[in-house]
């Protein structure tokens, strides 16, 4: 059975699935609409996505606004990323608060995102495959972002030994500032 740990920004789960693995290789179930539900995540999903990134590729940090919001499942299958949820929700007492956790081939955790949270990740490995579950068809009209080193923020993005790969709208994002101005969710 799968562990589900809350996170301390309500809404956020850690999920390790149950790994069952031999001289051939490992089984796991990564995905139980039935056991989701009875650990509080019941979401439908209606779009799986899958990007493969090299080193250093920042990605985020994105949401789709309202009516398009997305709640995603995200986990990492090749590789490792650290991947960041921030809390944009207006009247969330956690808004502007983030939680990093770290996703990795090996330890094969998934990271629940609810809608209303702004998501990013930064690949460590050499490369990485990254794969998300949302809940909600992706609309390019309701693209948002946030600028992922916000100093507001104070998101601890790893040191790498080479620069950071981010792709030109990713750099233009407003700041958590802005969006406190003018509230998404």
């Amino acid at each position: 059975m799968p562990t589900f740990t809350k996170c301390k920004i309500d809404g956020l789960v850690i999920i390790e699935p149950s790994v069952f693995g031999d001289d051939r290789g490992f089984f796991m179930e990564t995905y139980s609409k039935k056991v989701f539900t009875e650990n509080g995540i019941s979401v439908e999903f209606v779009q799986d996505n899958h990007s493969r990134s090299t080193k250093g590729v920042l990605r985020g940090l994105h949401f789709q606004k309202p009516p398009f919001a997305q709640d995603k499942l995200v986990r990492c299958t090749r590789g490792e990323v650290l991947d960041v949820a921030v809390d944009i929700r207006k009247d969330s007492p956690t808004f502007g608060q983030h939680e990093a956790v770290l996703l990795t081939e090996e330890n094969k955790k998934m990271f629940f995102i609810p809608k209303g949270f702004a998501h990013a990740f930064l690949v460590l490995s050499d490369i990485a495959d990254f794969q998300y579950k949302c809940s909600d068809f992706y609309n390019k009209e309701s693209e948002g972002g946030l600028l992922y080193n916000d100093p507001e923020l104070a998101i601890d993005w790893p040191k790498l030994d080479i620069d950071l790969i981010l792709s030109d709208k990713d750099k233009l994002w407003p700041s958590l500032t802005e969006i406190k101005t003018n509230p998404i969710f």
